[in-house]
């Protein structure tokens, strides 16, 4: 009897595993199929106008928007990783601070924007800006940071932490020499989700990144992202042709950074090993 339900247990695991396969290689395989006989030269040009609609100015933008809002979030998700597990493991602040973790994961991307624009853009006084942008985005991700490094650094081992501290290194020497390269992969993993989720993200940017079709100047200049530059073509109608092949950039663009931040996290995992 026990095998039996073992086995249909099993079955179901992997047809859902397969289900879900099979639902990524679709995405994957429309987008790719009516995006890439869209892409043409000109579409690549160094500056945008209403003919070529060339997506590279909103491609270098995604790319500074990514340094930018990882260079603010990975510190600051990273400090409060170390601060939860090993220097305050228990009580009413880690509570806190893990549970307004767990709302700020939950709030819609649309909301971030608007906070966005009334706190960044208005507020302070950035306007729409790749600064204003990044700062949301930031915010976006720290949880996300957060919590899977929490979880890299609640994973180890406790030998590791006792043997450091037996053999007389310090608290903080523990942690920068020991602690943290062991778990790095995991820390990568979270830091390539959020690169994804600002790969793709669109409506909080329009309200704080702006739609502006330049490439930005400054950190105050007004940046478009390729996911944004895609909504705006969309929502145009006029370069449907176009925006698919955004599409396909896009998807290929989260392709490539899955699959070189999984080499990378892997060869740190190895190399730690």
């Amino acid at each position: 009897m026990k095998n039996w339900k073992s086995k249909i247990i099993g079955g179901v695991l992997r047809a859902s595993a397969f289900v879900v396969l099979l639902i990524l290689a679709g995405i994957i395989l429309y987008v790719l199929v009516l995006g890439i006989p869209q892409i043409k030269p000109s579409l690549f040009q160094w500056k945008y106008n209403s003919e070529n609609v060339s997506m590279m100015p909103a491609i270098i933008n995604t790319i500074l928007m990514i340094i930018l809002s990882l260079a603010i979030a990975i510190p600051l998700g990273l400090g409060a990783a170390i601060f939860l597990t090993q220097y305050k493991k228990e009580g009413v602040v880690v509570k806190v601070i893990r549970m307004t973790s767990e709302t700020l994961s939950g709030i819609p991307s649309i909301v971030y924007g608007l906070f966005g624009n009334i706190f960044f853009s208005t507020f302070c006084g950035l306007g729409y800006s790749l600064l204003s942008g990044a700062l949301t985005m930031a915010i976006m991700i720290l949880p996300l940071i957060m919590r899977t490094s929490e979880e890299a650094f609640l994973a180890l081992s406790k030998g590791l932490e006792e043997s450091s501290l037996a053999l007389g290194a310090g608290k903080l020497r523990t942690i920068s020499k020991v602690l943290l390269p062991s778990a790095m992969s995991g820390i990568i993993s979270g830091i390539i989700l959020g690169m994804g989720r600002v790969l793709g993200e669109s409506a909080a940017l329009i309200y704080t990144a702006g739609t502006a079709t330049g490439l930005a100047e400054s950190l105050l200049s007004p940046a478009r992202t390729l996911s944004v530059h895609m909504y705006a073509l969309t929502s145009e109608g006029l370069h449907m042709e176009e925006a698919r092949a955004v599409a396909a950039v896009l998807m290929v663009l989260v392709l490539i950074v899955n699959f070189i931040s999984n080499r990378l996290g892997k060869m740190v995992g190895g190399k730690n090993e």
